[in-house]
């Protein structure tokens, strides 16, 4: 059987303004674990605002979220507005705050967020096609917002539960290293660290949200 390929969209680099590193490494591994291969993508746009990742404080400079990404793609990476659904079993966004930032504006506006259009149309081109699509962390939002009547899971946030629900969506609270499946969606999503995780966990919880996306193909 060919090889399946799976679209990975990053947005840049560092948790708190980028694609959480951890969560996006072990979202690549966990693809070619089991046997499948990835392309990654990012939108070619500024970020939001770029932070020192030691205190948190924002720098006074500008970064590219293309370029950023192409930290963790080992330059690997292409433009989202190239996102061909055609061209893939699946589509997998690892979180970290930027795809709050960067890929919609959640972490300003809450369930009233925009969405990047590039973003947008990769997950209602991947939905339409009857393709599975997974989002960790914070980025299952990103999910409900642009599909509305999905269930995905933020772990035990109350808040960030609330606001999927006012999106049109269902929220199940999940534990560390576990996922929940919407099969009629066919949406896979796992908390990472919206818990108080350790690495082996977001490992755990990568691995079976590509096992389960791999059954829906």
């Amino acid at each position: 059987m060919p090889t399946k390929n799976f679209a990975v969209i990053l947005c840049g680099c560092g948790h708190r303004d980028g694609s959480e590193i951890h969560e996006a490494t072990l979202t690549l591994w966990a693809i070619h674990k089991n046997g499948a291969n990835f392309q990654c993508f990012a939108p070619n746009i500024q970020q939001h605002h770029v932070l020192n990742h030691l205190n948190g404080e924002e720098m006074a400079e500008q970064r590219n979220v293309l370029i950023e990404a192409a930290r963790i793609a080992r330059g690997k990476v292409k433009d989202l507005a190239q996102f061909d659904a055609n061209a893939f079993a699946g589509l997998v966004i690892p979180g970290g705050v930027g795809a709050a930032k960067n890929l919609c504006t959640y972490a300003f506006d809450g369930p009233d967020c925009t969405v990047n259009e590039d973003m947008a149309q990769a997950i209602q081109a991947m939905h339409q096609a009857g393709k599975p699509i997974g989002a960790l962390c914070i980025a299952p939002v990103i999910v409900a917002k642009v599909l509305g009547k999905v269930t995905v899971t933020a772990g035990q946030d109350a808040g960030t539960a609330a606001d999927i629900i006012t999106m049109g969506g269902s929220h199940a609270p999940t534990q560390q290293g576990e996922i929940t499946i919407d099969q009629a969606n066919k949406i896979v999503t796992t908390p990472c660290y919206m818990l108080e995780s350790r690495v082996d966990q977001i490992g755990e919880g990568a691995d079976r949200l590509v096992q389960a996306m791999l059954s829906m193909i």
